[in-house]
């Protein structure tokens, strides 16, 4: 409950989509009740290469213009597109994801696509355009300033002055992009996996939020150890982090897999992942949290269903062994 997740035994009151009341009550029921997901950090439209057999440095399969999936993305039709897009949609909605933050390449096509494969779910969405594509999004998505010129500057000039939202990758595969992300005094920074004790206090002391996607890191090669990204040092230097999937390419859009992953690899507490999960969606300036007057966006998991009943610690349960086939009451049914 509310956003310290502490465990209560409540019926919630939902009218006309707004939780109008939360009444405590004496017996422990079978239904739990927490926070919908918010996958901070998403590619959806990698969706049209999911699991291809490839093989390389991160640059050579996803760095911009001529990756192996931005090739895979030009040649694909709209249709494609917009099918494969709205497919991970429904996925992330059928396994507790109310809401998600994309970096959209094609520029306005590729925008457009986006809006239209989320018009049947209608998730909360921050679209990251680029080439142009963030003329008509919520924020302007920039990959590494490593695959910028001179440009770029405009460009973020353009995007500020029309009140868009900044976002950064920097420090994926090392720190040398991360002091010229940060020179752009960005609103938030993708992944940071190698940031620097000095970049880490530089990010903590301007507020920027920073978006972990520690199983993309694994699978792209760019991390083999808990140390990076440096979850620990970050959260003890104040950072608010959120969680995201990244690339739907080579990474199922599942938080719960993400939140399991984070706990086993990274030791980071239940209660600091929760908070991962749904933080994200301060991008829209909005609060996933259970609380009377906000809107209800949360999940429903029917414990008679499967073994959490018998769970010691329901947010621990929750964020190792969360199966969708206990989930109730999603966003398509």
């Amino acid at each position: 409950m509310g956003d310290d997740f502490e465990e209560r035994n409540v019926r919630i009151i939902v009218t006309n989509g707004v939780i109008t009341n939360i009444e405590e009550i004496s017996r422990t029921p079978d239904i739990w009740i927490f926070p919908g997901f918010f996958n901070a950090h998403t590619h959806l439209g990698d969706t049209i290469a999911m699991d291809i057999d490839a093989n390389g440095p991160i640059g050579q399969l996803v760095a911009p213009p001529d990756g192996l999936k931005h090739r895979l993305l030009r040649a694909a039709t709209p249709a494609m597109c917009v099918e494969a897009m709205n497919a991970s949609i429904r996925t992330m909605a059928d396994t507790g994801t109310y809401g998600f933050a994309d970096f959209r390449e094609g520029g306005v096509e590729g925008a457009r696509y986006l809006q239209e494969a989320n018009a049947e779910c209608s998730l909360d969405s921050a679209v990251f355009g680029r080439d142009g594509g963030e003329k008509i999004s919520d924020g302007l998505g920039v990959s590494s300033t490593r695959h910028y010129g001179e440009g770029l500057t405009k460009i973020i000039e353009e995007s500020r002055a029309d009140g868009r939202i900044i976002a950064f990758h920097a420090g994926e595969k090392d720190a040398m992009d991360v002091d010229s992300a940060l020179a752009f005094d960005p609103d938030m920074l993708i992944h940071c996996t190698h940031a620097t004790s000095k970049q880490i206090r530089t990010i903590a002391d301007a507020g920027i939020p920073v978006v972990i996607c520690p199983r993309s890191n694994w699978k792209l090669g760019v991390t083999s150890s808990g140390k990076n990204p440096p979850v620990h040092e970050m959260i003890d230097a104040g950072i608010e982090l959120w969680l995201g999937t990244d690339n739907v390419m080579f990474v199922q859009p599942d938080m719960s897999a993400e939140m399991s992953f984070c706990h086993y690899v990274y030791g980071i507490d239940a209660q600091t992942i929760m908070k991962m999960a749904v933080g994200g969606a301060h991008i829209l300036d909005m609060n996933y949290g259970i609380h009377e007057q906000n809107t209800a966006r949360f999940n429903r998991y029917n414990t008679a269903r499967l073994n959490a009943k018998f769970s010691k610690n329901i947010l621990n349960t929750i964020i190792n062994r969360l199966n969708p086939l206990g989930l109730e009451g999603s966003l398509l049914n």
